[in-house]
């Protein structure tokens, strides 16, 4: 269970680094990215700095054993967001697409990105759902000796 875990989130961790170190390498495209979205100006300026360390937060959170559980729930519920932003868009919700994928994930489509982030949701409540055993097994085993 334990190595799994760190499978996982090594996955995740590599998303999160590409995807905030993409951003903050590519400041000036990332920033009139998030201004050419659906979104007022405030909300856009505030994200371009809050997005990239966020994801950069999120994977340093699931490198540790200690902090694991919370970069999990920190990627599902920041994936669920992304991906219904991308669905929106998607379904053809907003009346214009605009973009503000990382790097290679600008290549693929709507829909091909929903799939994506999907697997990737499906990881991390894997990993949650196994680091809540490992804790519980280890908790467990502690009580046992005491």
């Amino acid at each position: 269970m334990g190595k799994s875990t760190v499978y996982i989130s090594f996955v995740l961790v590599l998303v999160w680094a590409y995807t905030g170190l993409d951003k903050l390498l590519r400041w000036e495209d990332s920033w009139k990215a998030f201004h050419n979205q659906v979104f007022t100006s405030e909300l856009a300026e505030a994200l371009a700095f809050i997005v990239p360390f966020t994801e950069l937060l999120i994977a340093l959170l699931l490198l540790f054993s200690l902090t694991r559980w919370w970069g999990f729930l920190s990627s599902i519920l920041l994936l669920t967001v992304f991906n219904t932003y991308v669905g929106l868009i998607w379904v053809g919700a907003f009346p214009r697409v605009p973009c503000n994928c990382a790097g290679l994930l600008e290549k693929l489509g709507w829909a091909e990105h929903f799939w994506l982030n999907n697997g990737l949701i499906f990881l991390a409540i894997i990993g949650l759902w196994l680091n809540q055993k490992r804790v519980e097994s280890d908790d467990s085993n502690l009580s046992a000796k005491v």
